[in-house]
């Protein structure tokens, strides 16, 4: 399994998902971590949009770089409604080995536990290296973890979420998911299965995510072992400090 499988068959219901669990906790944090930068702002695994729209709203700058060809046509169709396509560039790319000259970006940022996606070690260094090439020295390196994924419970065809998508009446979603931990490769599986109901008609889509299981102190040992040096371990997104009980996992680095 790869960390990419699954993303192109979750695109439409990335953003039906996310407003009903994070919703848009996050975006003033990354608005108020990138309105410093000097130049234009990069966001791995940009995915819909979720992001740099509000940023780029904001008055930023900003470059997404996303894997998957139908995260990045919703991207596109978001920043086209919101009129933003001057101040908002988008490319389908590797974060791995990002296509970009050396020290183009004053801040770089990683959300929503996109480096997790990441299911390797070399794939994380590869990753890690390429962000230090291309954040120029002195720059911001700031990313997200998924809490606490070693401790997710493990459950089989549970009823997660219901709810309209799109206008109340066009279609109704159910989320059925099934969480496994595979213990011996570190990794969180999420087997997704998305019911989508219009009148009679009903469609079912299932796929999986992978994530790999990293703590806070062990991504930090990585990105000191990548060149950067580690400015802040955060615990929600007013700044607060990071434990292992914490609800956010943030991280704040600088290239050294």
């Amino acid at each position: 399994m790869e960390g990419h499988d699954g993303w192109d068959d979750y695109a439409p219901f990335y953003d039906w998902e996310n407003a009903r669990t994070l919703g848009r906790r996050d975006v003033p944090f990354w608005r108020t971590v990138a309105a410093g930068a000097r130049g234009p702002v990069l966001e791995l695994g940009c995915g819909t949009g979720r992001i740099v729209v509000p940023l780029a709203r904001a008055g930023i700058r900003l470059v997404g770089v996303d894997r998957s060809r139908s995260m990045l046509a919703r991207a596109r169709r978001r920043v086209a409604r919101a009129r933003l396509d001057g101040r908002v560039r988008l490319i389908r790319g590797d974060i791995r080995h990002l296509p970009f000259p050396a020290s183009t970006f004053s801040t770089v940022l990683a959300p929503y536990g996109v480096l997790q996606s990441l299911l390797r070690e070399r794939d994380l260094a590869a990753t890690l290296a390429s962000v230090h090439d291309v954040l120029e020295p002195g720059g911001t390196f700031g990313l997200e973890l998924v809490a606490d994924l070693p401790a997710w419970e493990e459950y089989r065809r549970r009823v997660s979420l219901r709810g309209w998508r799109g206008r109340p009446g066009s279609a109704r979603v159910t989320l059925v998911e099934t969480v496994r931990q595979d213990r011996a490769r570190r990794l969180t599986i999420f087997n997704q299965e998305f019911v989508e109901r219009r009148g009679r008609q009903r469609r079912t889509r299932r796929f999986a995510l992978a994530f790999r299981t990293l703590s806070v102190p062990q991504m930090a040992r990585r990105l000191e072992k990548a060149g950067f040096t580690v400015t802040a371990l955060l615990g929600d997104y007013r700044g607060g400090p990071w434990d292992a009980r914490a609800d956010v996992w943030v991280i704040l680095a600088k290239r050294a």
